[in-house]
């Protein structure tokens, strides 16, 4: 089964992408309804975020497409020990604007976003984003810490304005 959104997870009970799965092609707030826990994951499309709590809650990783064999060891990190629900990230498509900010409730430093930008700290030359501010588009975004940024502690924030 695949939405129109183009996004498919397929969640495992057990490591190695073994035990019974199901897929997933839109947002599932409790998992453990329709299986008794999820140890590995193949994305076939798109972008998800797994969080380890139900109803989106708790720790959270970010998921592009690929194969994820054993979230407790994944790239020499711990990751998560079973995932209890998932979000897909659908793709953004057209112009956006949004205003990023140092400090949190928008103060500090300020900085205009129309285009994706691959690292903050090395376009704005900014040490840190702790608010945000969707002006135009579809409301929604995701930012993330890159695996060589100082403060990299494999995780996203994802932020939803209407």
């Amino acid at each position: 089964l695949k939405l129109r959104s183009g996004c498919s997870i397929i969640l495992y009970e057990e490591r190695n992408f073994q035990g019974r799965s199901y897929e997933c092609s839109s947002d599932c707030s409790d998992i453990h309804m329709h299986l008794n826990r999820c140890n590995s994951c193949r994305v076939d499309s798109g972008c998800f975020v797994v969080y380890d709590h139900p109803n989106f809650m708790g720790n959270q990783v970010f998921l592009r497409r690929g194969e994820y064999s054993d979230f407790q060891r994944m790239g020499g990190m711990t990751m998560m020990d079973t995932i209890r629900s998932c979000r897909m990230i659908p793709m953004h498509r057209g112009q956006f604007r949004m205003r990023i900010y140092e400090r949190e409730n928008f103060g500090g430093q300020m900085h205009e976003l129309m285009d994706d930008c691959e690292s903050l700290q090395e376009q704005f030359y900014m040490s840190d984003c702790q608010s945000c501010n969707v002006l135009d588009g579809d409301g929604k975004c995701t930012l993330y810490n890159m695996p060589h940024s100082p403060n990299h502690t494999h995780s996203h924030k994802h932020f939803i304005y209407t």
